[in-house]
């Protein structure tokens, strides 16, 4: 039976300062950034968001996971493997290095954990000129891409995209990529932080060191195919993938009515105000830059306000 003890759950975001990122979390998702340090991701929805309402005020999504199982993150995940998706906003004011990320059997393989990494970004604001990284120029061999990351010049083998507001961009596990500065998005990803960097600009880290790179284990995951391509959806469901789903809701004065069907429910307000109720329960308000959480166990739920929500889920 359902845990009754569940209910749509209103979410503090963690806050990660990057040595490539900027303000505009708060500038523009009206997020409070605690120092003046360059602050790049904010974790929406993740193991290490917390509860901000009810009587489950201030416990964290690993903890909630860890006791109400099923109830929250239905019955096809394990809890054991913690919170399945993580959401987030990117503020990139400089070039994120250029990586690449395994997929699940590789990340079994090499690293030991459950799940590899294939991600989504959908861009929300965008410089003119913005571009990103997705993909190796067609015809590069793995030697050629070695070789260019050990003389410091695999910028001539990306393949670079301009982007403006409102693109979309899957980005499967292998893809090398990397985001570019001016841009900020709504990533939707599997759980997992692994992350090996092949290239990172000739930059220092924060600390004035070179941050690490991941050459061998990179080159080793790293798809030499035909790169996926930046679109500008056509409807509300902006992406449509085997781990995740996400919608883009408008609202107006009316309600809109959806079914959970046995899955979680991540809601993201990225303008206006919105509104998420389920029966029985009291409502979260959700204004720019804030996320909510319907859990798995709850059957039914509407949305209304006048805000724009990003509803992701599995699928």
């Amino acid at each position: 039976m359902p845990d009754n003890s569940l209910y749509p759950l209103k979410l503090q975001a963690a806050l990660h300062v990057k040595v490539w990122g900027g303000r505009k979390l708060a500038e523009r998702l009206h997020k409070v950034l605690p120092t003046d340090e360059p602050y790049g991701e904010s974790w929406e929805l993740h193991d290490s968001a917390r509860a901000l309402n009810g009587e489950q005020r201030g416990r964290s999504l690993a903890e909630l996971t860890r006791a109400f199982g099923a109830d929250l993150i239905g019955a096809a995940n394990d809890p054991a493997e913690g919170f399945p998706l993580l959401a987030k906003f990117i503020d990139a004011s400089d070039w994120l290095s250029v990586q690449v990320h395994p997929n699940d059997a590789q990340a079994r393989a090499l690293e030991g954990e459950a799940r590899g990494k294939t991600e989504a970004w959908i861009v929300l604001q965008a410089d003119p000129a913005a571009r990103l990284v997705a993909g190796i120029r067609s015809g590069t061999s793995r030697s050629e891409l070695k070789a260019s990351i050990q003389q410091s010049t695999l910028e001539r083998l990306l393949e670079f995209t301009d982007v403006r507001s409102g693109d979309v961009l899957t980005v499967p596990a292998n893809t090398v990529h990397a985001l570019g500065p001016g841009i900020l998005i709504y990533e939707i990803q599997q759980a997992s932080d692994v992350t090996y960097r092949l290239y990172d600009w000739g930059r220092l880290g924060l600390d004035g060191q070179p941050r690490q790179l991941h050459i061998d284990k990179g080159l080793r995951v790293a798809s030499l195919a035909e790169a996926p391509e930046v679109r500008q959806p056509g409807n509300d469901l902006l992406v449509d993938g085997e781990y995740f789903q996400t919608w883009r809701h408008a609202l107006s004065d009316g309600e809109i009515h959806l079914q959970t069907e046995g899955h979680f429910q991540a809601l993201t307000c990225i303008a206006g105000i919105a509104r998420a109720q389920a029966k029985g329960h009291p409502p979260i308000s959700l204004s720019v830059g804030e996320t909510g959480l319907i859990p798995a166990s709850i059957d039914a739920f509407r949305l209304s306000g006048s805000g724009v929500i990003l509803r992701s889920r599995q699928p």
